[in-house]
């Protein structure tokens, strides 16, 4: 008896933090992007208020064979790297003292010869160095950690720092470097420690264990025509050894949740000072984006938010078919974890990042936007 009155309370709690039509629409958006090909399955994930929906729905692997998806299933991050790894091991460095964000990333990285680029431009795309490693001609076979680095030393900024919004790998990948120089930690190690492992994300890796191998979604076949499994889709990540500061990590719905929890909610890792400052606008106010510390909040990347979140929400895509957003105002957050890129690479997921977003802003009962206070 007492199962059934907690099974029953537990429903009645879900039952007022969404709307049962709402979560109905949710799972059919979903079916019709599984049935038209933008992706083999989903997970989805949402928390409102402290109640949590959450399934999965459709494949996680067509080929060889089909796999269907589960809650559990192992996914590429992708760019989720940058705000689940890289950025809360920068801010741990920022509150510890080892760096300031003003600071320009030479002092860091004294190989990085342009002064006038600070670590803040880093974290809001504003360095004005190139969206990803240039294409070398006649070295297109390049490998290895250290030489990802050199390369991501050279670049140039163009036009001058501070004065143009452009989304950058390299600016992850330089940040992910600084971890390693001023933890005397690869950032795959201190991520570990000094970030999953409070949280207790327990299956969010760099270079996934062969034993996870069985649970891991596929991306789409490399080069060589094998299919990616347990291996980073990313080229520039996969060439520097898998693990980056752009991209790399592999991560579940689950832990994403925790990691979610914590930025919305706050935790044992930062102050809730520091997360107020990596959420709030950092971007100058001449840009039109707008970005916080590494978060998105309103640029062309800002699918997710959909038509009803508030314009203060925030939260970040990743390549291989990954959102994650966050809304303060409702105390809500969303994951959207997708199979897009298997077996052929050819599904596409910002309309229905879009779409999921608006629709889960009606499952907790908004009609309208708000605006953040």
């Amino acid at each position: 008896m007492r199962v059934l009155v907690l099974l029953f309370s537990a429903l009645l709690l879900q039952a007022q933090a969404f709307e049962s039509r709402g979560l109905a629409e949710l799972r059919a958006a979903l079916d019709r992007a599984i049935e038209t090909k933008v992706t083999p399955g989903a997970v989805y994930w949402c928390d409102h208020a402290g109640q949590d929906v959450h399934w999965a729905q459709g494949n996680r692997a067509l080929v060889p064979s089909v796999e269907a998806m589960t809650e559990d299933t192992v996914f590429d991050a992708a760019s989720l790297t940058k705000v689940v790894a890289t950025l809360p091991s920068v801010m741990l460095l920022l509150e510890r003292g080892k760096l300031e964000l003003d600071a320009p990333v030479q002092r860091y990285l004294p190989e990085f010869r342009h002064p006038r680029v600070t670590v803040k431009h880093l974290l809001t795309h504003t360095s004005g160095l190139p969206s990803g490693l240039p294409k070398q001609e006649g070295r297109p076979g390049w490998l290895g950690y250290a030489e990802g680095i050199r390369q991501a030393c050279a670049c140039v900024p163009n036009p001058a720092p501070g004065n143009l919004f452009r989304y950058s790998d390299v600016n992850f990948i330089l940040l992910g470097e600084l971890v390693h120089r001023l933890s005397g930690r690869p950032l795959e190690v201190f991520a570990a420690q000094e970030v999953f492992a409070p949280l207790k994300m327990l299956s969010t890796t760099f270079k996934p264990d062969t034993s996870l191998l069985p649970r891991i979604a596929p991306t789409e076949r490399d080069e060589h025509g094998v299919v990616l499994r347990g291996v980073v889709h990313d080229p520039t990540a996969r060439r520097m050894g898998g693990v980056a500061g752009h991209a790399g990590l592999f991560t579940t719905a689950a832990d994403l949740a925790k990691y979610a929890r914590f930025i919305l909610r706050g935790g044992p890792l930062l102050k809730p000072e520091t997360l107020r400052l990596m959420r709030s606008v950092q971007t100058p106010a001449t840009m039109l984006e707008r970005r916080g510390l590494g978060w998105d909040i309103d640029t062309l990347y800002s699918r997710p938010r959909g038509s009803l979140f508030a314009l203060g929400s925030f939260g970040h895509t990743g390549f291989t078919g990954m959102a994650l957003w966050l809304d303060p105002t409702t105390d809500t957050f969303f994951i959207l974890l997708t199979t897009r890129l298997h077996p052929d690479g050819k599904g596409d997921t910002r309309a229905l990042n879009a779409e999921i977003g608006t629709l889960t802003a009606r499952a907790i009962g908004l009609t309208a936007r708000k605006e953040s206070p």
